[in-house]
């Protein structure tokens, strides 16, 4: 049985216990070991094991069997047990309410005595305390104060109170019969009155807390209890204002005192926002008439920008202290208080804001002018100019002489910089020391002064220059320099964009300025829109008339028909290659000087133009067999010249003349085949015979009968 009990260690594995037993049996393992393998003495083994397990189970059962019996007969007693439990806790229970409701009735009883005690006490306590006041008022009434009270300095807490009530008694009574005694305790009070603020004073010196709080405690009930908390302000302001920074050393300092007003005061809210008050009525007041007082009308520009700084810098101040418990409403009360110390300097702001723009706007762009050497010349107002002004957008003729500028395009990018820079400020100091109510009124009054000094004194002064000093359209060698001028305008326009919608839109985009403003600006706009578009009409007519004039001056009649048909060596005419030329460098001047949709626009005219110019000229010759190859040689190089403005339409008018100049030299018989072709069918019948015309072999050709 013991073997067999082995057997079964964990964790029993049933297969693992049959190798194992067969293991053990001599004879049974299943190579034999080192006897031969004997089947029938296996199972003689296995039965004999199995007897055993049987007997094993037995026993096993006997015993389980026990065990419960035995757990059931400990389970029955457990809960007679619990059962006893269960009623004793219950009269245990009983016997708690039966206490408590003992308990309650006695302390009903003691209350009631206690009210009773407390009646009857009350009334004794008022007369023991009438009869040692009465004791204390009968010594004033003798003049000689003989209690200790009055006289031990370690008791002024016990003889303030008893003061301060014989000073309350002593105003109920007539004067003209306790006239001396009224005012010996006048006189008392106000001296404890003093040594408690004495006390006070040198305590606070001595940084002792705790009697601070003990006499601020005893003075509460005084009338000098606001000059206590005025001593303590003072006091805790001496060595505060070493700094030249009095922000910083205010923040600090109040910081400082909040945190010991709350052990020492009663109502710590109300002396922190006195001690506030206190130091913006006089350091903070002081501070800020020093410094404004002193540039306001000396130096306008420093005076502006120290309002702007100690503006900010006190309201910045401010925001830190609503951190702290100044009453119910502390956002108003800082409010006043900052309103207190600038209200007199915020009234008169806007003005001198706007006449210091003035003045300012005025010097830079005499500085510029002056730097220029260049006298500015008055812009004629009025009628007269009106009537000059419509006759020269529509004739496009220059009315008065031309002004010679020498490249001068009286735009200054250093100038408008300063200008930007200027207006920046001033919008910026408008939107802190502006009454939200004034704001986009007083930015609307700045951004008319920009208006006036960079759109109207400084832009559309250079391109009244500009207009000017254009040339005719029939100059030769004319330099153009009305392209810069139009780049440079582009340019600073873009820099008075991004402050009008950075920094003007902010302060305005809520109120009824907005739509004034927007109309302003639309209307300087197009103002300059029509000077620019003049201007740049103007100039294209002078590039026309520079083209002209070369063609006029280089083109030859020979160019077209030539003496030996036979002996053309050149690949286009010279006049053809300067003008080609000429043109590339002006589509490239128009490239630098445009931006957007403007470049396609201006290329466009100008290229349409260049066209027409073309065109009409080639109508003033007649072309032999090699001249009209050499005009189509010339109109190809057109063609490609064409091909860098990169706009579709100008290219096809090229296309179109190229074809046309086709017409001077195809065979006779197949001129009606190629007047059919794709890029010709839709001309004009009259416009193919003009050109079929210019052949020298029209008339001997009799070439009219194919557009008969």
């Amino acid at each position: 049985m013991a073997t067999t009990a082995q057997l079964f260690e964990e964790p029993f594995d049933a297969d693992e216990y049959i190798e194992r037993l067969a293991w053990r049996t001599p004879g049974g393992g299943s190579k034999g070991g080192a006897e031969a393998f004997d089947p029938k003495r296996l199972l003689e083994e296995f039965e004999n094991h199995i007897e055993e397990l049987k007997q094993l189970d037995e026993k096993i059962q006997r015993r389980v069997e026990k065990l419960e019996h035995q757990c059931h007969r400990e389970a029955k007693e457990f809960a007679h047990k619990v059962q006893d439990l269960q009623r004793s806790n219950q009269v245990a229970f009983q016997h708690f309410q039966e206490l408590d409701e003992h308990i309650s009735y006695v302390a009903t009883k003691v209350c009631h005595l206690g009210d009773q005690l407390e009646g009857v006490n009350t009334p004794r306590q008022r007369a023991v305390e009438a009869q040692r006041l009465m004791t204390y008022f009968n010594e004033f009434l003798d003049g000689d104060l003989r209690s200790d009270v009055f006289n031990n300095p370690d008791k002024i807490k016990e003889a303030a109170d008893i003061i301060q009530k014989l000073h309350l008694i002593a105003q109920e009574l007539p004067f003209d019969r306790f006239a001396d005694v009224k005012a010996k305790i006048a006189s008392k009070y106000h001296d404890l009155e003093r040594q408690l603020i004495q006390e006070f004073t040198a305590a606070q010196r001595r940084g002792e807390i705790g009697r601070m709080r003990e006499v601020a405690a005893v003075l509460l009930h005084f009338k000098g209890y606001a000059h206590c908390v005025d001593v303590y302000i003072k006091q805790c302001q001496e060595g505060a204002y070493l700094r030249n920074d009095v922000f910083e050393d205010t923040a600090v300092l109040c910081q400082r005192v909040n945190k010991q007003v709350g052990e020492v005061f009663s109502s710590p809210e109300t002396v922190m926002a006195k001690l506030i008050q206190n130091i913006f009525e006089n350091k903070l007041q002081a501070h800020v008439k020093e410094k404004l007082d002193e540039t306001r009308h000396s130096d306008v520009e420093q005076y502006l920008k120290n309002l702007y700084d100690l503006y900010t810098r006190t309201t910045t101040l401010a925001t830190k202290l609503t951190e702290f418990n100044l009453g119910s409403d502390k956002h108003t009360f800082l409010s006043k208080l900052i309103k207190s110390i600038f209200s007199s300097y915020l009234e008169s702001y806007i003005d001198m804001e706007r006449e210091y723009l003035r003045t300012r706007g005025a010097m830079i762009l005499q500085r510029y002018y002056d730097s220029k050497n260049h006298q500015k010349r008055p812009i004629g107002t009025g009628s007269i100019q009106e009537l000059k002004e419509r006759i020269r957008q529509r004739t496009n003729l220059p009315l008065g002489p031309s002004i010679d500028t020498h490249g001068e395009t009286f735009l200054s990018p250093e100038l408008v910089v300063n200008l930007l820079q200027e207006t920046r400020h001033a919008f910026e100091r408008c939107h802190r020391l502006s009454d939200p109510s004034d704001l986009p009124k007083n930015a609307f009054s700045i951004f008319l002064l920009l208006v006036d000094h960079l759109c109207v004194e400084h832009i559309d002064y250079a391109l009244e220059i500009g207009l000017s000093a254009i040339p005719s359209s029939d100059a030769k060698n004319a330099n153009l320099y009305f392209l810069d001028v139009v780049q440079q305008a582009n340019s600073i326009f873009h820099l008075f964009d991004k402050q009008f919608n950075d920094q003007l839109m902010p302060l305005i985009s809520s109120s009824p300025k907005l739509a004034e403003c927007l109309h302003k600006k639309k209307e300087v706009i197009e103002q300059m829109e029509v000077k620019l578009d003049t201007g740049i009409d103007r100039t294209l007519n002078c590039m026309v008339g520079q083209m002209k004039h070369i063609l006029a001056t280089e083109q030859k009649k020979t160019d077209f028909r030539p003496e030996d048909e036979n002996n053309v060596m050149i690949q286009y005419t010279t006049a053809c290659s300067k003008v080609c030329a000429y043109v590339s460098r002006q589509v490239e001047h128009v490239r630098k000087s445009m931006d957007g949709k403007n470049v396609d626009t201006v290329l466009t005219e100008l290229g349409v133009r260049f066209h027409r110019l073309i065109h009409e000229h080639l109508q003033q010759y007649s072309y032999s067999s090699m001249g009209g190859m050499l005009a189509i040689c010339d109109v190809a190089e057109y063609r490609r010249c064409a091909k860098d403005f990169r706009v579709p339409l100008v290219l096809q008018l090229f296309d179109t003349l190229h074809a046309l100049c086709n017409l001077l030299v195809v065979a006779p018989d197949n001129l009606k085949q190629v007047c059919s072709g794709e890029q010709l069918t839709n001309l004009d019948r009259n416009l193919l015979h003009a050109f079929v015309q210019l052949r020298v072999d029209y008339r001997s050709a009799r070439l009219g009968r194919h557009f008969s």
